[in-house]
């Protein structure tokens, strides 16, 4: 019989999902040789190697990816039960874990875990950066609960939950404050500085601007909005952000601010969990916190 543990198949996921000791290492909170000897144990237990390990790398096996795939639905299935536990209850309490997407997390999320740790004292709340995809993928594999994105998102898997609608507005220098402000057409013709792929708020301003994908010699990308209205201060072109971008990132910036009249680019921003979550009900609640802290205070 092979008694492996359920700490045993976390670390193999760990391992299997960072390719790397020390990464997987500090995501377990474990020392690296403690994570190395566990799955050394969890192989033995096995009785064939479950990764390939080079001095640079390490990747599954075959029959690791096959292993891989059956830990992720068992490990699935166990957090399904803890939630079921958590939705029994009166209260929410224990981890929730809410991925964010990039263009949303710096300026909502101060205000967002305050009115929900109010709400729910002594919730503990685990937060995760990253790009849709990435966040859509770690939902799917039980690694989040809910997430904050651009939607729609269309997954028939995910319950899609609209909480805002925000505007975009054209920073450029601000020696063009009061000239007219340039329509789609025009903009297609500047050096309009980009966030990276994979950002959908990218794939917004490329729509608003009726462009299907980004002409390298025109466009320069960009990590962060930051770093874009730090490049449109410098004189290197111009870029939209969304409103609730706009007092953290111009404060420090030569830069001014235009908004659109006619044509009014917006995006709405919403909540997103799996359909089969067994806290759904709770984070229709939660969706509604956020909806909350989202509204303009007077």
């Amino acid at each position: 019989m092979i008694n492996l543990t359920l700490k045993q198949l976390r670390y193999f996921e760990a391992l299997a999902r960072h390719a790397h000791f020390g990464r997987a290492a500090d995501a377990c909170a474990i020392s690296q040789p403690a994570l190395s000897m566990q799955i050394k144990d969890m192989e033995e237990m096995i009785g064939t190697a479950l990764f390939e390990r080079s001095a640079r790398q390490v990747r599954l096996t075959g029959f690791g990816e096959e292993v891989f795939h059956r830990v992720l639905d068992i490990l699935r299935a166990v957090d399904e039960l803890q939630d079921m536990a958590r939705a029994s209850r009166a209260r929410l309490v224990g981890r929730l874990r809410i991925g964010v997407i990039p263009t949303v997390a710096p300026y909502l999320l101060p205000t967002i875990v305050g009115d929900i740790t109010t709400r729910y004292v002594g919730l503990d709340i685990r937060l995760r950066e990253t790009v849709t995809p990435k966040l859509i993928q770690e939902l799917a594999d039980g690694r989040l609960d809910t997430a904050i994105v651009a939607l729609p998102v269309s997954e028939p898997s995910l319950t899609e939950v609209a909480l805002f609608s925000e505007e975009f507005v054209l920073v450029r220098p601000r020696e063009d404050e009061g000239k007219p402000v340039p329509s789609p057409e025009t903009l297609r013709r500047m050096r309009l500085l980009l966030l990276e792929e994979g950002h959908c708020f990218r794939d917004q301003a490329l729509s608003f601007c009726g462009m299907t994908s980004a002409r390298p010699r025109e466009l320069l990308d960009g990590s962060s909005l930051s770093t874009l209205v730090q490049m449109v201060g410098a004189g290197i072109g111009v870029t939209l952000i969304p409103e609730m971008a706009v007092l953290v990132e111009t404060r420090s910036a030569a830069v001014s601010i235009a908004r659109f009249e006619a044509q009014t680019p917006t995006r709405t921003i919403g909540m997103i969990w799996r359909k089969t979550s067994p806290l759904s009900d709770q984070l229709w609640q939660i969706a509604e916190i956020v909806r909350r802290s989202a509204a303009p205070r007077p």
